[in-house]
């Protein structure tokens, strides 16, 4: 089963550019994308196949989240079940019959870690919203069946020195804070294995961001900040993993994973 995540970082703006080429060149069962700064009546795609689900901030032409999957899901959530984090659309969540998958467009924590108490906020809402789902616990407190889940989108931070092209300069700053680096930790402790790491734990240089400024894609001055995570329990599932660097469009590129399932 194939998956492909891709910070748009616009779908209004990516689809006037090379959307359906990327789409269909993938051939996703699921297809995520964050950051799609739209309502969903402000776009009309033309996805055959595809049940398509949005998840939009209550402020226009912000953040945002969307899912085009084959299978009709048995359910969808919009956001963690906390109404002050999920004004942002920053989540969508689809259960299928074997798991649970679960997009998420993470707050940055801006310049001079401006917002790292909302990240902090967010990021431990948010393990605990995917360990609920993965033990059966809804949101609201109601009792599900436990599935294994499913984990992608752009988190906003790099793990590890071989995750950024600068570390020692980028040390401390936003997506490279240790407040954040320890949080994601605590995702991977949570259970939740780092699959294009699994695979891949030597690559280097293998970046899913660049900056628009100083030529830092040409240059592959890069940041590995789009994730897929799955529970432990699919750890033996992982057939692939890949960062699409050679897709433009946005200043994010996609990233994929294919589970054995």
């Amino acid at each position: 089963m194939r998956f492909v995540s891709w910070n748009v970082n616009g779908l209004r703006a990516v689809l006037k550019k090379n959307f359906y080429e990327v789409f269909d060149q993938f051939g996703a069962d699921v297809f995520a994308l964050q950051e799609t700064k739209c309502q969903p009546d402000q776009v009309e795609l033309d996805l055959p196949g595809y049940h398509q689900f949005f998840s939009a901030a209550e402020k226009k032409g912000y953040s945002g989240t969307a899912v085009f999957c084959k299978d009709k899901p048995l359910c969808v959530l919009r956001g963690l079940g906390d109404e002050y984090l999920d004004a942002e659309g920053r989540l969508l969540a689809l259960e299928f019959e074997q798991f649970w998958m679960v997009d998420v467009y993470t707050p940055n924590s801006q310049a001079e870690l401006a917002r790292i108490d909302h990240r902090m906020q967010w990021d431990d809402a948010f393990r605990d919203f995917c360990k609920g789902l993965e033990e059966g616990t809804m949101p609201d407190g109601s009792a599900r069946s436990p599935k294994p889940v499913v984990i992608c989108g752009d988190f906003n931070v790099a793990r590890h020195d071989i995750d950024l092209k600068n570390p020692d300069r980028n040390r401390g700053a936003s997506g490279f804070s240790d407040e954040e680096r320890g949080k994601i930790e605590q995702l991977v402790d949570a259970g939740f294995v780092d699959t294009f790491r699994y695979l891949h734990p030597d690559a280097e240089g293998k970046y899913s961001w660049w900056s628009y400024k100083f030529n830092a894609r040409k240059t592959n001055a890069g940041w590995r900040l789009d994730y897929f995570f799955v529970s432990e329990q699919l750890a033996d599932k992982i057939e692939g993993a890949w960062i699409y660097d050679e897709v433009f469009g946005s200043d994010h590129c996609p990233v994929g994973l294919e589970l054995a399932l």
